[in-house]
């Protein structure tokens, strides 16, 4: 028997969405942003929208930030394609559950209609017992997943799956994409503010497309809020208003996640191509989302060696004392601390020339190009003889050397290869300190090939 009151209670539960969940698009052609997957063009679009206009479409998993249309596209797909759309969240779905969206497909492909799309999002949490249980009918077609994850699934997702599906990353919005997202929904009378007597100001829109950091759904919410706070109409929404309805700009930063590597990355490639504003912009983010001032601490720590090294030694000396400083003093004193090592190392001479000498020395013990410890440099034996400069098995004492550079003496015995094989894995630059060393290493280098002549 129909159900006379289903389209009016549908109709009361829509009311009571919130503004950004009305306003998700229902088509390809309301969808906005990400057209490097979903564009069209007169070589007949993006990959995605080939796959979706096709009918052709595979297991896939998206990728990106929150706020950029990851579910909005799984729901598009599903409509357009006019397949079943079931979604479910990974880490509460049970793998109960699981077999029967699996078993209901099958049934469905069996009448002759089409596979089950299943929208899991936080594709990340699916344990290894979900993902057995759905990796075979993947494969074989039975089922099509979308999978939505804010973390980089070549990393997160288990292998099996995402060698199974297309991957596509979706990227944070541009501020005209918001400011179309705003407008369309300001004017819409079905599911947006069309209806109501609102004037909303374009310095208002401007600026909740500017602060909300490419997620539509915070706009939205912003926009929302503006209303619902204005009280009776007519309303106006100026730059005030929309100013006090987001008080602060979104930072798309998670500790555990992508964003934490990918900022931490920004900040050592601006300190390494010496630009201490880029720098500090990257710190000060960095700081701002929350992240552990001993994990920035220890990544600079370990940059003034790699990139720094020997063109100015005192760069590793002053990031040790910062991080021992961070740990006993904390924040928010300690963004003082980490600004200025962050400043030193951007205009600090650079040098990676002890980074890629123990590299290399590593590449010949692993690849087996090894030696034996000569017998005069084997320990137990007698340092030196009285009054000699060699001892008993031949060790050439350097203290007792006549053969003294600038820098000091300087042994001409093989110290790596008895037979007197070089082997050059040091090379400095010629910048800073360690152009000083490059004329010590040299003059070294020299007195050895000469053998003590």
């Amino acid at each position: 028997m129909a159900d006379l009151w289903a389209t009016k209670r549908e109709a009361k539960l829509t009311a009571v969405e919130p503004l950004a969940v009305r306003m998700r698009p229902r088509t390809l052609a309301e969808f906005q942003g990400q057209t490097h997957i979903v564009g069209a063009s007169s070589k007949g679009g993006a990959l995605l929208r080939k796959m979706i206009e096709s009918g052709r479409l595979t297991s896939i998993i998206l990728h990106g930030p929150p706020g950029t249309g990851k579910t909005t596209l799984a729901e598009i797909i599903a409509r357009e394609s006019k397949r079943p759309f079931v979604r479910e969240h990974a880490a509460s779905v049970g793998v109960a559950r699981i077999r029967e969206i699996v078993a209901d497909s099958c049934r469905r492909i069996e009448e002759g209609g089409q596979p089950v799309v299943l929208f899991l999002d936080e594709i990340h949490r699916f344990t290894r017992a979900q993902q057995d249980v759905l990796l075979d009918d993947v494969e074989r077609g039975r089922l099509t997943l979308i999978g939505a994850t804010t973390e980089n699934p070549m990393f997160t997702v288990n292998a099996a799956l995402v060698s199974r599906s297309t991957v596509f990353r979706l990227t944070e919005l541009q501020q005209d994409d918001i400011v179309a997202i705003l407008r369309r929904t300001v004017a819409d009378t079905e599911r947006g503010l069309g209806g109501r007597n609102l004037t909303v100001t374009d310095d208002a829109i401007e600026h909740w497309a500017k602060m909300s950091d490419g997620d539509a759904r915070r706009a939205l919410t912003a926009l929302e809020v503006a209303v619902l706070s204005a009280g009776a109409e007519p309303i106006t929404i100026d730059l005030a208003a929309a100013e006090a309805s987001i008080q602060r700009k979104h930072i798309v930063y998670d500790r555990k996640g992508d964003q934490h590597y990918d900022h931490a990355s920004a900040i050592i490639k601006s300190i390494r191509g010496s630009d201490p504003d880029a720098a500090l912009y990257w710190l000060a983010l960095m700081i701002e989302a929350g992240e552990d001032p001993r994990f920035i601490a220890r990544r600079l720590a370990i940059l003034a060696s790699e990139d720094i090294g020997n063109a100015d030694p005192h760069a590793a000396v002053l990031a040790a004392s910062i991080w021992t400083l961070i740990e006993r003093i904390g924040m928010p004193e300690g963004r003082i601390l980490l600004g200025q090592l962050a400043t030193y190392l951007a205009l600090a001479p650079k040098s990676n020339a002890a980074y890629k000498a123990i590299d290399a020395a590593l590449e010949d013990v692993r690849e087996g190009r090894t030696v034996k410890v000569p017998t005069y440099l084997r320990d137990g034996h007698k340092v030196e003889s009285v009054g000699t400069s060699r001892d008993a098995h031949g060790y050439d004492y350097a203290h007792k050397n006549e053969i003294n550079t600038s820098f000091g003496p300087v042994t001409p015995q093989p110290l790596l290869d008895e037979s007197g094989k070089e082997r050059i894995y040091y090379e400095p630059k010629q910048i800073g300190f360690e152009k000083e060393l490059a004329k010590r290493i040299e003059e070294a280098r020299r007195v050895r090939r000469k053998g003590g002549e």
